[in-house]
């Protein structure tokens, strides 16, 4: 009998394994007064998902910047933000909080040998690893292969990277047919609809259940904590690709 393909499982970070409070907007802040030289007074919306490079670009145009400016103050305020969000970390793992369920449930995919675990999220790689090793997650996936907004500021773009990534570590082709992510935006659904994965939806966010199925996501969970739905639902949206 032909063993089956591992499944790819494509976690989200924010707001699906953990929340960072308002760090992230703080941070957002302190780099743009840093590189523009005055205080932002509009800020990136909470919980959207988007890759923090085009939350940066709408950060700098909401705030007057001209758009001829733009090119050169990006790449300047991506470069600076992991090292802002460093000289936070201590707030990160005092203010922070894992979402229900979220060690639990990253353990026991870890632990399924048939499940391959990383992350595809709108963070820079950067401050992705700060906050996973902020709270100690990084021992259940594999940051290596994941795919992050430094790779790509649009996001659906990420799964083919991550897939790839996953592809030459271990061998196996990933497509649609042996791909998930979890996630718990609409950010997330899109990423799975045009990038090609199916997606588990956690209502962890700001965004409910009946959005998230509307938006297209293939099942969404009652939350991380019930590992035996977690582990069902993998199997289920992927058996049903093949």
């Amino acid at each position: 009998m032909t063993k089956a393909a591992p499944i790819l499982v494509l976690w989200d970070i924010d707001r699906t394994l953990l929340y960072v409070g308002d760090i992230d907007r703080q941070v957002y802040r302190e780099t743009f007064a840093e590189v523009v030289g005055r205080p932002a007074d509009r800020l990136p919306a909470r919980g959207t998902g988007v890759t923090m490079p085009l939350a940066i670009r709408g950060l700098l145009v909401d705030n007057g910047v001209p758009e001829s400016d733009v090119p050169e103050l990006l790449p300047l305020m991506v470069e600076l933000l992991p090292k802002q969000l460093a000289s936070h970390s201590e707030a990160l793992r005092r203010e922070g909080v894992l979402m229900p369920g979220a060690v639990t449930a990253l353990r026991a995919v870890h632990d399924d040998p048939g499940l391959v675990p990383t992350v595809v999220t709108g963070n820079l790689k950067a401050n992705a690893l700060l906050k996973l090793d902020a709270f100690n997650l990084s021992r259940f996936v594999d940051t290596e292969i994941g795919g992050y907004a430094s790779d790509n500021d649009h996001r659906p773009s990420l799964v083919a990277v991550a897939q790839k990534r996953a592809q030459i570590k271990h061998g196996t082709t990933f497509t649609r047919a042996n791909t998930v992510i979890i996630g718990d935006s609409l950010e997330d659904v899109r990423t799975g609809l045009e990038g090609g994965a199916p997606v588990l939806g956690v209502p962890s966010g700001k965004t409910s259940a009946e959005a998230l199925i509307g938006a297209g996501a293939n099942t969404v969970l009652d939350s991380l904590e019930d590992i035996q739905q977690l582990m069902d639902a993998i199997a289920s949206v992927n058996s049903s690709h093949r």
